[in-house]
């Protein structure tokens, strides 16, 4: 393996170093990606039994804020539902979108590896050509090894490039995907939410009525 870093020259270095920090993003956004720490199943069906028995206090708000990031739409919408429904959907949907954006933190910057990484190892490349072709002009084309073993050398960054942005490019689609699908998820228990509350409000003005 050191020797082919050494072989590919100094351009391997930000090509490691773009492997690395891939690795640590996919790493990274996996563990913190998970389903049930972003929107726990259970989290609607507490919230509605906490809002049917009258505990949803303000103390019991902060706390559905810090639990998760589904937990921090719904206390957006919750503080707000006295306002009435378009204003509570209002702010879960700002609530969302502030989730969301955590969510697909450095994602950009997986896309960008996954962009720069083979064009690093065809810069590599191209150097190592014109290496190559420098040595023909000292040496002639008559050392048929010497011209082989440039042009392996050559190629070695751009094979390390798609090395690097292969997986990195399929990891980012992966993670953007599941983002996606976590945020309908948030967006339909939100919804169920809004109804479910203001369908009892509906009801106990009618009996009130």
């Amino acid at each position: 393996m050191y020797e082919i870093v050494v072989a590919g020259g100094w351009l391997m270095i930000p090509i490691l170093l773009c492997s690395v920090a891939a690795i640590a993003i996919v790493f990274e956004r996996s563990w913190t990606l998970s389903a049930s720490r972003i929107a726990p199943p259970d989290l609607l069906n507490h919230v509605w039994e906490s809002y049917r028995s009258n505990r949803l206090n303000v103390d019991r708000i902060i706390e559905l804020r810090n639990d998760s990031p589904l937990g921090e739409v719904f206390a957006a919408g919750l503080a707000n539902m006295k306002h009435g429904r378009a204003v509570m959907k209002d702010a879960m949907e700002e609530a969302g979108n502030k989730v969301t954006h955590e969510m697909e933190r450095f994602l950009s910057v997986l896309g960008t590896i996954a962009t720069i990484s083979p064009l690093l190892g065809l810069l590599g490349t191209v150097l190592g050509m014109i290496e190559v072709f420098t040595q023909i002009m000292i040496h002639g084309t008559g050392n048929a090894g010497l011209l082989a073993g440039g042009i392996s050398k050559a190629l070695i960054t751009t094979a390390t490039g798609l090395s690097v942005a292969i997986p990195a490019m399929v990891f980012h689609r992966h993670l953007e995907r599941k983002i996606d699908g976590i945020v309908v998820e948030m967006e339909q228990q939100s919804t169920r939410l809004v109804d479910a509350i203001f369908s009892k409000q509906t009801e106990k003005g009618s009996a009130a009525q």
